[in-house]
């Protein structure tokens, strides 16, 4: 996870969410975005469909 841009984690989060993936999956992603402060927004997800 460490590796992965921000950018990259939280569209890959947006998109297990679109998927509705693994819960334990998404949670892994979740903690790894607040671990490095970040906040999901609308705006972010919208983006995330363009």
């Amino acid at each position: 996870m460490k590796r992965l841009s921000n950018k990259l984690l939280i569209e890959s989060y947006v998109k297990a969410k679109e998927l509705n993936l693994d819960q334990e999956f998404r949670q892994i992603i979740e903690q790894e975005i607040s671990r490095r402060g970040l906040l999901i927004t609308q705006s972010t997800k919208n983006e995330s469909h363009k």
